[in-house]
C-alpha cells in the first residue's frame, strides 16, 4: 500500500510499472517518496511563517498545507514530465527551469525554519531593537513638548526672578534704615529721627509690594506649573499611547531583518540544506539510470505517435480522394441536358418573381 501511494506521488503511469521488475518499482516508489516528504516539509515551513504572520493557527495550518499541495503537485508534475532519453544534456536542459525555480523555493522553505532555529538569538537582536525604538519614540515625542515646556519653564524662571529682584530691594531698604538708625550712614545720627521714619516708610511700602508680588506670582506660577503637568501627562499618554506599536515591532519582516544582522554562514548551510531538499526530486530523476519503464514508455508512446501519423495520413488520403470524385460526379452532371433546362426553369422564375418584388417595392414610393 505505500508502495503504491509513493510511485502516485511520482507520477508514474501505475499500470504500465506493474508490468516492470520489483527494482524499477522500487525506484519509482524512491522518487515518489522524496517528492511527498519535500511537500511535508513545505507544508511545516509555511505553516511556521504564517503563524508568525497572522498568529493563528487554523489559518498557518490552512495556508501551509495550500503550500505544501502546491509544492507537491509541481514536484510530481516536473518529475513525470522529464524523459529519460539516455542523454543527460537533454534531461539536464528539461529540468533547468525547474532547478531555478527550486532555488526560489528553497528561500522561502528555508527562511522561516530559519527564524525558528535561531528564535533566541533573533529575540535578543529585536529587544535590543524595541529598546532603540522605545528611547527614539520619547526623544519624538518630547520634541513635541520641550518647546512649550521650556517657554512655560522660562515664564516661572521670569516670575521668580522678578520676586528675587524685589527682595533684593527689600533687603537694600532694610539695610539703609537700620544703617540710619544706627548712625553708621545717612545723617549718621544715632537714634530713629524723621530721615529713619521715611526711610523706614519706604521699605515697608516695598515689603508691601513685595507680598502683594509674591502673591500674585505665585498664582501666576502655579497655573503655569498646572500646565507643565499637563503637558506632562499628555507626553506620558502619548508614550503609553504609541508604545504598543514598539512592543509588537516583531512581526515576520522584523524577524527577518534581525535575522539578517546575525552571521551569515549558518543561515548559508541551511539554505544548501534546504535546496538539497528541495531540489532533491529532480536530482533523483536525472540520477535514476535509463530503466524498463523508461523503455516501455518510450515505446508506448512512439506506438501512439505512429498510429496518430497514420490516422492523419489516412484522412488526408481520404479527403484527396473524395474531392476527386467529387469533381468527376458534378463535372458528368454538368454535362445532362435534363438538369440544365430545369435549372433554367427554376432560374426564369427566381428573376420574374424578383421583379415583381422590385415593380411593387417602387410602386410604394409614389
Amino acid at each position: 500500500m505505500l508502495q503504491r501511494f509513493f510511485i502516485l506521488c511520482s507520477g508514474a503511469d501505475n499500470s504500465l510499472l506493474e508490468t516492470c521488475s520489483k527494482g524499477e518499482q522500487n525506484k519509482y516508489a524512491g522518487i515518489g517518496a522524496t517528492v511527498f516528504f519535500t511537500a511535508v516539509m513545505a507544508f511545516l515551513a509555511s505553516a511556521y511563517a504564517l503563524y508568525t504572520v497572522f498568529d493563528n493557527y487554523f489559518a498557518a495550518i490552512g495556508f501551509g498545507l495550500v503550500w505544501g499541495l502546491l509544492i507537491f503537485n509541481l514536484d510530481r508534475y516536473i518529475v513525470s514530465t522529464i524523459k529519460k532519453t539516455g542523454r543527460f544534456s537533454n534531461e539536464l536542459f528539461q529540468a533547468a527551469p525547474r532547478l531555478i525555480l527550486a532555488i526560489i523555493i528553497a528561500i522561502v522553505i528555508a527562511k522561516p525554519l530559519e527564524l525558528k532555529i535561531f528564535e533566541k538569538e533573533i529575540d535578543r537582536v529585536i529587544l535590543e531593537q524595541k529598546n532603540a525604538f522605545t528611547v527614539e519614540n520619547q526623544n519624538q515625542i518630547a520634541t513635541q513638548f520641550s518647546p512649550e515646556v521650556d517657554a512655560i519653564t522660562n515664564e516661572i524662571d521670569a516670575l521668580k526672578s522678578e520676586i528675587a529682584t524685589k527682595e533684593n530691594e527689600v533687603n537694600a531698604l532694610y539695610d539703609i534704615y537700620i544703617s540710619e538708625a544706627e548712625g553708621t550712614s545717612g545723617t549718621q545720627k544715632l537714634g530713629k529721627g524723621p530721615v529713619y521714619k521715611e526711610k523706614r516708610d519706604k521699605h515697608d511700602a516695598a515689603l508691601a509690594d513685595l507680598q502683594a508680588l509674591k502673591t500674585t506670582n505665585a498664582s501666576k506660577i502655579e497655573a503655569l506649573e498646572a500646565q507643565i503637568s499637563t503637558l506632562k501627562t499628555n507626553y506620558d499618554t502619548k508614550v503609553a499611547d504609541t508604545q504598543p506599536i514598539v512592543e509588537n515591532f516583531d512581526g515576520l519582516m522584523a524577524r527577518i531583518t534581525a535575522l539578517d544582522t546575525l552571521p551569515w554562514l549558518p543561515s548559508f548551510f541551511i539554505f544548501l540544506l534546504f535546496l538539497c531538499i528541495e531540489t532533491a526530486p529532480i536530482i533523483a530523476k536525472l540520477l535514476a539510470p535509463r530503466g524498463e519503464y523508461d523503455v516501455k514508455l518510450s515505446e508506448a508512446e512512439d506506438e501512439l505517435k505512429s498510429w496518430a501519423t497514420q490516422k492523419a495520413q489516412q484522412r488526408a488520403s481520404l479527403i484527396k480522394a473524395d474531392h476527386i470524385l467529387n469533381d468527376r460526379v458534378y463535372g458528368d452532371i454538368s454535362t445532362e441536358e435534363e438538369l440544365y433546362a430545369y435549372k433554367m426553369k427554376r432560374a426564369r422564375e427566381l428573376m420574374k418573381q424578383q421583379q415583381e418584388a422590385f415593380y411593387k417595392s417602387q410602386t410604394k414610393v409614389f
